[in-house]
């Protein structure tokens, strides 16, 4: 056990050793100049003067053909698959043509992740929405849920959306292909699918990420919500159980109309979903496929990265308290020169899992069969087994049990990573450590890890060691938080989720209290990391999010002149007596025969100017 006393005396020894073996890169970074926002919880978002956001895409907004009816699709599958889907979450900037450093024309991939029924129809009771669920509203949850390409193009400083030959939707019910070292095992065949390689689409997809050879990763995160019921089949009963699958489910409504989201009648289902997905959003009819060395967990997000010998890294933290932190490496090494040769470096790697240790360094573990207690003595068979049962694995290879690990970024200068560690109220006094040295970790923390050769050039993603340290500790200052460097008082945040580097290597963070806002009173944002005019490390609030919203996806274009942001459920979280008819919000549109929207909007400088500088 670390006492917190006792973490923060390492926090100062560990951080001063650390530099001395790894020295800093200097980098000159302008600094961010715009007006911190106080916080605060109302009906509007917020921005900085000198800022403007712009509402790009509206959960509803048509973007495959055309349509003159009502904004939103609540009673017409067919049409919700041609529009916009609900709660948007990952987003990314595909420029046009691929390959090319536009940043005016490109491609808007998002991922849509679950759906708020009492938000989209009128007589859904959100304590009870299941009685008002019927087979054709379930089939437009469906359509709502996975991924929309969106072609858009800035003109004269605004964008606007392209009805083009690239707008696609993938849904939960679209096909999907199974690849990789699991595809095809008996652990994933179904009556609807006996061979195990075609799946029905993907489920509450959250973050994600973008290959080097212009892909986008879809993370699937909670889909254990699909799915309700009880098998009898005793290993893949315990195997759910680790994963949160059966029983009630919080879309139960599915198995009724659903059989494959009945375990008792599907126990291999749920066993389909958890993957990274692969995109190819420059071609609208290829197939995505599900990436099964990746491993199956509640994927937050799948981070790409070159390490220095062109092997392909992909970092992802698994969104759930006391899980672990992974990293995929792949055998093969990309090619600039060879693009085919690329198409299958995710499906033929190892997967690791992280184990921190309490003097700064960090163990990467083998998820590899036969490797320590991975046998078949211990129910795995092959690799598909440790790959489909990813959680066991690394539970029995003694990883560090973390506080809700979520998003994980690289910074581009210097090619250290960053981990988010939302919170975790669960976590004894006695079970602290030096990664996780809080108990009740209310407002959370960020790690920052340090690959061989970081901060500097070559850096070593595929090395089986690094050093680690703590890079914030969120929450009031005035009750032992730590951020790097000074941050107004009205400034903290809590809560860190996703979060992005623009192009000088300055962190942003996204947050997502959930509920509990109401005890911090102030609603969600987006802060930045940098220096103040004098040079030395400030945080600041940049972007607050309307009440009851989470901000997600932070993507900004390469020359920083626009930051996309994806502000998903406004009007919801801790807020129960809200609901379609009387929303505490209708954001974005505020039309009183509109609810709120999930929406993705587009930040500029008024003046055209990079962002935060």
């Amino acid at each position: 056990m670390t006492t917190r006393r006792s973490f923060i005396r390492y926090l100062g020894a560990g951080a001063a050793a650390l530099a001395t073996r790894l020295p800093a890169l200097p980098v000159q970074r302008p600094a961010l100049s715009f007006a911190g926002l106080a916080q605060g919880a109302d009906e509007r978002h917020h921005l900085p003067p000198g800022y403007e956001a712009q509402v790009l895409l509206r959960w509803g907004d048509v973007i495959i053909g055309q349509h003159d009816g009502p904004a939103i699709a609540i009673d017409d599958p067919a049409l919700q698959l041609r529009s916009f889907g609900y709660n948007n979450d990952y987003v990314a900037f595909m420029p046009l043509p691929r390959g090319s450093a536009s940043v005016e024309h490109g491609l808007l991939c998002v991922n849509h992740e679950y759906t708020n029924p009492a938000f989209m129809w009128p007589d859904v009771d959100p304590r009870r929405p299941g009685e008002a669920m019927s087979a054709a509203r379930t089939a437009i949850e469906l359509a709502a849920i996975g991924h929309s390409t969106v072609e858009v193009r800035r003109e004269q400083g605004h964008w606007r959306v392209v009805n083009g030959r690239y707008n696609r939707r993938v849904s939960a019910a679209s096909g999907v292909a199974l690849a990789g070292p699991a595809a095809g095992h008996r652990r994933l065949r179904t009556g609807e699918d006996p061979g195990g390689r075609k799946v029905a689409g993907i489920l509450n997809p959250c973050s994600g990420g973008k290959t080097p050879w212009g892909t986008v990763l879809i993370a699937e995160e909670n889909f254990n919500f699909a799915f309700s019921g009880r098998c009898d089949d005793p290993r893949e009963r315990r195997n759910h159980a680790r994963y949160g699958v059966g029983h009630g489910g919080s879309y139960g409504w599915w198995a009724r109309h659903l059989p494959r989201y009945d375990v008792a009648r599907e126990p291999h289902e749920a066993n389909r979903y958890g993957w990274v997905v692969e995109l190819d959003p420059y071609d609208p009819h290829a197939i995505p496929r599900k990436r099964t060395a990746l491993g199956r967990f509640k994927h937050e997000a799948a981070t790409c990265v070159l390490d220095r010998s062109g092997r392909v890294v992909v970092y992802s933290g698994d969104d759930e308290i006391f899980e672990y932190l992974y990293r995929y490496v792949s055998h093969g090494r990309f090619s600039a020169d060879n693009p085919p040769a690329n198409r299958d470096l995710l499906d033929d790697g190892e997967l690791h899992v992280a184990r921190f240790h309490d003097d700064g360094t960090l163990d990467w573990l083998p998820l590899r069969h036969g490797h320590g207690p991975l046998t078949p003595a211990n129910g795995f068979a092959d690799q598909a087994d440790v790959l489909i049962e990813t959680r066991r694995a690394a539970d029995l290879l003694g990883a560090t049990r973390l506080d809700r690990p979520e998003d994980v970024e690289t910074n581009p200068i210097d090619g250290s990573v960053y981990a988010v560690m939302t919170n975790n109220l669960a976590r004894d006094t006695g079970a602290t450590d030096a990664a996780n040295p809080r108990a009740r970790n209310r407002h959370g923390h960020i790690l920052r890890l340090l690959p061989p050769g970081a901060p500097g050039s070559a850096v070593d993603h595929a090395a089986p060691t690094f050093h680690w340290e703590m890079f914030a500790l969120a929450g009031d200052p005035a009750r032992h938080a730590r951020y790097p460097g000074a941050l107004a008082r009205e400034s903290w945040f809590s809560a860190p989720d996703n979060c992005a580097f623009d192009r000088h290597g300055r962190l942003w963070i996204a947050t997502d209290q959930g509920r509990a806002w109401r005890a911090t009173g102030f609603a969600d944002g987006l802060w930045a990391c940098g220096e103040n005019a004098a040079g030395d490390p400030v945080v600041k609030c940049f972007f607050r999010a309307p009440i009851g919203a989470e901000v997600c996806g932070p993507e900004f274009t390469a020359d920083g002149s626009t930051l996309f942001l994806a502000v998903q459920h406004p009007g919801i979280d801790g807020l129960p007596g809200s609901r379609y008819k009387t929303p505490a919000t209708r954001w974005p549109d505020f039309d009183p025969t509109l609810p709120p929207r999930p929406s993705v909007i587009a930040i500029r400088r008024t003046d055209g100017g990079p962002i935060g500088s």
